[in-house]
């Protein structure tokens, strides 16, 4: 896993480049100190994620994410920061962002998010996922816009309302006695027809469109 580590922080860059040393499935291919920088990086290295924190010099996190998912769509964003605002929060995950930690998890934890979104999963915490689903409800609209053939079914829906709950593939796939392959090929089906990109896209607009709902918020299993 190609990685690309943005922060203005010289000793937390360090540390993260120390952590990520033990686990050799890991690689940091460049540093960007500034939000410029880490969008001229991720154009030329097209890496597979990157560690992106919210303010830095010259582009913010928000921005530099949304230009970094223009000029290197299949480049993953993991926002790690010490901010949870709500501005914050949703205005990085509406920019592309495809996860959100905050700075004071462990290392360990921060490699395990590396790792679930190169496969493809968000890496959202119950909080972080309730503020969505907040959010989706104040935007919701009156009537569901996707045309009668591109309707999700049943199953897809299933789907959708676990992932709201903060689920990953493998506990979708155990609780709907399915196999994570066909979760995936579910997770296809939903974003093609919802025309979104991400998880968190879906969260938002599966609110919208009056699929999920405030209810919808993740378990205590979640929590542990």
């Amino acid at each position: 896993m190609r990685v690309l580590i943005a922060d203005d922080h010289p000793l937390l860059r360090e540390a993260m480049i120390s952590t990520f040393k033990q686990y050799p499935d890991i690689q940091v291919v460049a540093e960007a100190v500034d939000g410029e920088a880490a969008v001229k990086l991720s154009a030329e290295l097209k890496p597979d994620i990157v560690v992106m924190d919210i303010v830095m010099p010259k582009l913010n996190g928000i921005d530099a994410t949304k230009q970094i998912k223009k000029l290197s769509p299949n480049t993953a964003v993991l926002i790690l920061t010490a901010y949870d605002d709500d501005r914050y929060v949703i205005g990085l995950l509406e920019s592309g962002a495809v996860g959100y930690l905050l700075k004071s998890a462990p290392g360990r934890v921060l490699v395990d998010a590396i790792r679930a979104v190169y496969q493809g999963e968000s890496v959202l915490n119950p909080e972080i996922i309730a503020k969505l689903l907040k959010y989706g409800r104040q935007k919701q609209t009156a009537e569901n816009h996707l045309k009668p053939e591109e309707q999700i079914t049943n199953r897809e829906l299933e789907v959708l309302k676990l992932v709201a709950q903060g689920m990953s593939n493998k506990d979708i796939a155990k609780t709907l006695f399915l196999s994570t392959r066909t979760i995936k090929a579910h997770l296809a089906s939903i974003f093609s027809k919802m025309e979104v990109a991400s998880r968190t896209e879906a969260i938002i607009k599966g609110v919208r469109e009056g699929w999920l709902v405030l209810d919808s918020t993740p378990t205590d299993r979640n929590k542990e």
